[in-house]
Formats: C-alpha cells, sequence, structure tokens
C-alpha cells in the first residue's frame, strides 16, 4: 500500500509499506529500486553477458556433431537456466545461493574439456560428466567452513588479479569480433571503437545515477551503429516462433569414468574462480571481505545448478566475471535491480524473440564495453594484495603463483607441458587461474607463518 511521494531534488522517494523504494538504492545490497528504473540496469548486467552465455555452447556442441536445431533448443535452455540460477544466488533456497548480485551464466571454463568429452564419448556423456561433477562441487560448497580456511585474503587476492588478467585476452578477442570468420576486421574494429568511445563519454559526461549505464548505453549506440553497417541479421528474431517451453531431458545423461573424472577437475577450477569472483565482488562492490556463509551459498548453487543444467542438456553455470567487473565500475549491487535481468533473462528463454534479439548483438560492440570492465578486476585484485599487506610472505605467494600461472600458461605454445600427463595438460596448459590459484594454495600451506626477510652474513 502506497503512504506517499517524497520529491529530493531531481529524485522522487517513493514510501510503499513504510518502506523507501528509491533509485539510491541501486548502490546497496538490499532495498526496493523504483522498477521503471530498475530495469535498464538489470538489462546492463544480462546485456554485458549475453553473448559469452551462448557461444561455448555452440563450440561444445559442435564437437558433438550436434545439427543447428539441437543447437538452437540448447541455446533457449541455456537462457532459461541462467536466468533461474541467478535468481536463486540473489534469493536463496535453503543454503543453496549467497544472497549476493552473482549473474550465472554458461563457462567458458568446461569449452576444452567438455569438447574432448563430447567428441571422444558423444554428447550424452558431456550431460552424464557435467550431472556427477555439479552435485560434487555442491557438497563441496555446502562443507565449505571446513576447507575456507585455506584460502586466505592473499590467496583470493592472487587469484582476483589472475581473472582479471585472463579476461584480457577475452576482451580483445570480444572487441575483434568473437569467433567469427571476420575477427580483425575493419568493420569490427570500428564498431568495438564507437561502443567503447560512447562509454566514456556517457560516464565523463552523466551525472547522478545514469552515470552507471554507461555499458547499457555504449551497447545501445552500438547496436544501433551495427545494423547500420549491415552486421546485425534482424531476419532471424521471428525464426524461432513466439513462444517455446525448455525441453526437460534432451539427452538421457551416459557415465564415462574417464569423462567424469577430467570433468570433476574442472569443476574444482570453477569452484576457484567462483570464490574469486565473490571475493572481488564483496571487496570492490560491497567494500567489505566474504563470508564462510556467502562462499557455501555461492558455490553451492554453482554445483546444484550446474546438476540442472545438465538435466536441460546444456553445460555448467557459474558466476560471470564480466558482471563481477560491471559492479566493480558502477557500484550497483542492489539484489532486486539484478533480479529484474535474470527475469529477462528467464523471459528470453520462454520467448524465442526476445532471446534472438539479445542474441543478435555483434561480440565486437560487446567487446567496446568489456574492456574496461575486465581491468577493474585486475585493478579489484591489486587492491585486495593491498589489503592483505605486503609482508615478505604474501609478496613471495602473489610474486610466485601470478609469475607461474601467467607464464607456463602464456608459454604452453612451446609445449612446456608436454612431459604431464593429458588429462593435467587440459586443466592447467591454458587456465591461468587453475596455476594460480593451485600454487598459491600449496606456497600458503608450506611457507613459514614467520617468515620474514634474512640479513645477508
Amino acid at each position: 500500500m502506497e503512504t506517499g511521494v517524497q520529491r529530493k531534488g531531481e529524485r522522487v522517494v517513493l514510501m510503499k509499506n513504510n518502506k523507501t523504494v528509491d533509485v539510491a538504492n541501486i548502490y546497496k545490497l538490499d532495498g526496493r529500486v523504483p522498477i521503471g528504473k530498475a530495469v535498464p540496469f538489470g538489462l546492463q548486467h544480462i546485456l554485458a553477458m549475453f553473448v559469452s552465455n551462448l557461444t561455448p555452447i555452440t563450440i561444445i556442441a559442435a564437437a558433438g556433431g550436434l545439427g543447428q536445431a539441437e543447437v538452437a533448443i540448447l541455446l533457449q535452455n541455456a537462457m532459461f537456466v541462467a536466468g533461474i540460477a541467478t535468481l536463486i544466488q540473489l534469493y536463496p533456497i535453503w543454503k543453496i545461493g549467497s544472497r549476493l548480485p552473482i549473474v550465472m551464466g554458461v563457462s567458458f571454463t568446461f569449452v576444452t574439456v567438455l569438447s574432448t568429452v563430447a567428441a571422444n564419448y558423444g554428447y550424452p556423456a558431456v550431460i552424464g560428466a557435467v550431472l556427477v561433477g555439479g552435485i560434487l562441487e555442491g557438497t563441496l560448497g555446502l562443507l565449505a567452513k571446513y576447507w575456507k580456511k585455506i584460502i586466505s585474503p592473499i590467496v583470493a587476492a592472487s587469484v582476483v588479479t589472475a581473472i582479471g588478467y585472463s579476461l584480457f585476452t577475452v576482451g580483445a578477442r570480444s572487441f575483434g569480433g568473437g569467433y567469427t570468420e571476420d575477427f580483425g576486421s575493419a568493420e569490427n574494429l570500428i564498431l568495438g571503437t564507437i561502443t567503447l568511445i560512447v562509454c566514456l563519454v556517457w560516464n565523463i559526461k552523466a551525472k547522478g545515477y545514469l552515470k552507471q549505464l554507461s555499458v547499457l548505453v555504449g551497447l545501445v549506440v552500438g547496436y544501433i551503429a551495427a545494423i547500420f553497417m549491415g552486421k546485425v541479421d534482424l531476419s532471424v528474431i521471428l525464426s524461432g516462433g513466439i513462444i517455446s517451453l525448455p525441453k526437460l531431458m534432451p539427452y538421457v545423461p551416459e557415465f564415462h569414468w574417464g569423462a567424469i573424472f577430467s570433468v570433476a577437475i574442472i569443476f574444482l577450477v570453477s569452484a576457484a574462480e567462483t570464490i574469486g569472483d565473490t571475493t572481488a565482488m564483496a571487496s570492490s562492490g560491497l567494500k567489505r571481505e566474504i563470508t564462510v556463509k556467502e562462499i557455501t551459498g555461492s558455490l553451492a548453487c554453482d554445483g546444484y545448478a550446474s546438476a540442472f543444467s545438465s538435466l536441460l542438456g546444456c553445460p555448467p553455470v557459474t558466476s560471470f566475471s564480466q558482471n563481477v567487473g560491471l559492479i566493480a565500475m558502477t557500484k550497483v549491487v542492489n539484489r532486486f535491480t539484478i533480479m529484474t535481468g535474470a527475469v529477462c533473462m528467464i523471459l528470453a528463454g520462454l520467448l524465442p524473440p526476445v532471446g534472438n534479439f539479445f542474441a543478435s548483438l555483434p561480440e565486437s560492440v560487446l567487446g567496446g564495453c568489456t574492456l574496461m570492465m575486465f581491468g577493474t578486476i585486475l585493478t579489484s585484485g591489486i587492491e585486495m594484495l593491498a589489503k592483505a599487506g605486503f609482508t615478505q610472505r604474501n609478496i613471495t605467494i602473489a610474486a610466485l603463483s601470478l609469475s607461474i600461472g601467467i607464464g607456463f600458461t602464456a608459454a604452453s605454445e612451446t609445449e612446456i607441458w608436454h612431459i604431464f600427463p593429458e588429462i593435467l595438460q587440459s586443466v592447467f596448459s591454458a587456465n591461468v587461474v587453475a596455476v594460480v590459484f593451485v600454487v598459491a594454495i600449496i606456497l600458503n600451506l608450506t611457507l613459514p607463518k614467520d617468515m620474514e626477510i634474512k640479513p645477508l652474513a
């Protein structure tokens, strides 16, 4: 029941059921935001990850020999699953969910291993491995209080820094056009540049809360420019009909121990990335440390939502670093606001025209927005390093884990990993976050607590 309206300058504050409904609540975890103001911010979060949410499926499905009609079904299901998983992170069910503004989507982390599984065992084996691995990660998350202490602040800071670094190539790939034949073309680079400039100009010139919509404005202007440049095929928007319900169990899971083992290892890597993402989000967006309860909920949602995703034929879902970067840049952390974006994602899964419209966004337009966002994750990691303290022990952990993680993965083309078993190569050779996480954990457990610089004799 509405009890009154107050005006504060240009801002309208609506009193509803003795609760303030105010656009300023976008900077608070809880609180209501006028729906007309909340939707653009929520939509901004969805557009920031939409294309990246769909791309992994096309790659894995191609390795499994799936046809175009089958891929279309999986893409629709993926949008629906991502929206449901995001809602659970925002508004937990029991202990599943973190109650944090985390946006979920299909993970790129699993592309290599799942493509291998699909090629060797078939796509149903992918579903079986994801189902088992998801249950494993979810259960591991519920037990986080027993092992969280090994993730010290310096370990988390090193992982977040590695996540920021690893995303630079993702941003550059998107800026150039993504995984397309015309990657790096003049048209793609022009589109990316237009979008980036619009984002920067809007961020400089806009006032108040409108300043935080720079990414959405950049995407809209970039999309319009792409239409005039002939980079958008609007004819596909109505190609899937008007309404289509998600299809449960499009594939019957098959279980192969080799596939399950390799995928389960990547789930542990994904858990490390989720810890890094949620830690970075809490640090940059909420200005505090992550709690054990929040880590438990985020990992439980990561795992069990991935198991649910497998029942709809889709790869695992996890927290999206793109949205962590967006939060670091805009400071918009309101759960109600992000919820409106999750609802848009669910509608995209139920209404093919909506999903097709989002999916038609050129990757180079997205890349123009994400370059700076990914940079903010790296700077958040550096800020966390400073908060952890530059003791000799912490410097050693951060320096060695980052140098090994970045150096060994950047040198993968020289076959530095060739003496290791194939399973370890698939996990670590191109995954800087996994290497940094493992090395940082080992150093944190083995280096003496009272480590200090010893004077020369």
